[in-house]
């Protein structure tokens, strides 16, 4: 299997894919969504919440606020050595928050959220929790920890996680009268019509949807529009918990992981 990174950032990795199948992508893609690790707020003790929401509203909007993840330092709580139901240093993070509206209304956001480890921290400090209102304050207590999507959405360390076969365009060397209907259908504006010719703008932008190939007056279609069988190209966006290409990495070692022990599992049914 080869890789080659077409776009790359702090939140985003599209790459392509050579010789791998339907099977070993839709693997990735599902492990990528539910299996992969990232830090979230489960648990929140309200120490004074004088805002107009109630402490549950309050809490859910706290768990949905994406962490920085240090996957290195930390232990899914049930793989952790202190089997605590409160955790310990190893599996558990506490963050702080003590707002107060002293002067008229005011919106408290993630970044007043105090952390005991700068490296687990919002990852955005624009994120809105309550609004307060003159004399009204808000003080708690936020307890984070190691989760996967399967279990609740807040754990999912990527807010994008797709895949489709890599294009192949085929395009008339002559045109005819209507071909520009074939460039104006096209949704992602792949086509372009230059010099009585038309050519292929932005190839990994076409998603196969084959209007230029069904509006074309003739037929059989002047533009072929087809797919390589086993090349994909495979899109990861992050929630910023994770850097997309480690929630990549992260995938494939769950999907050999998983392999492994269904492998064991074969050998003992033999037996």
């Amino acid at each position: 299997m080869k890789i080659e990174i077409l776009e790359k950032n702090d939140n985003t990795l599209r790459v392509i894919v050579r010789d791998a199948d339907v099977t070993l992508m839709n693997a990735l893609r599902r492990i990528s969504l539910t299996n992969v690790p990232c830090m979230a707020i489960d648990e929140v003790v309200m120490i004074d919440n004088l805002s107009i929401l109630q402490d549950e509203i309050i809490a859910h909007r706290l768990g949905l606020t994406p962490l920085k993840t240090d996957l290195d330092n930390y232990n899914m709580p049930e793989d952790c050595s202190c089997q605590s139901e409160f955790g310990c240093s190893q599996c558990r993070i506490t963050l702080t928050l003590d707002a107060e509206a002293n002067d008229g209304t005011r919106t408290v956001y993630s970044g007043e959220l105090i952390s005991e480890n700068p490296d687990v921290v919002p990852v955005s400090d624009n994120v809105p929790i309550v609004k307060l209102a003159k004399g009204q304050k808000l003080k708690l207590e936020a307890y984070a920890k190691l989760g996967i999507g399967k279990t609740h959405a807040k754990w999912q360390p990527v807010c994008v996680s797709a895949y489709k076969y890599y294009p192949k365009i085929i395009t008339p060397e002559v045109v005819c009268d209507d071909c520009k209907k074939c460039v104006d259908i096209c949704p992602k504006n792949v086509l372009e019509l230059k010099c009585d010719k038309i050519s292929v703008r932005n190839l990994f932008a076409c998603n196969l949807c084959m209007d230029c190939v069904d509006v074309c007056p003739k037929k059989p279609s002047l533009i072929t529009v087809e797919w390589e069988k086993n090349t994909f190209i495979l899109n990861l966006e992050s929630t910023g918990a994770l850097p997309p290409e480690r929630v990549l990495q992260e995938a494939t070692k769950i999907l050999g992981k998983q392999l492994k022990e269904f492998e064991e599992q074969l050998k003992v049914e033999k037996q």
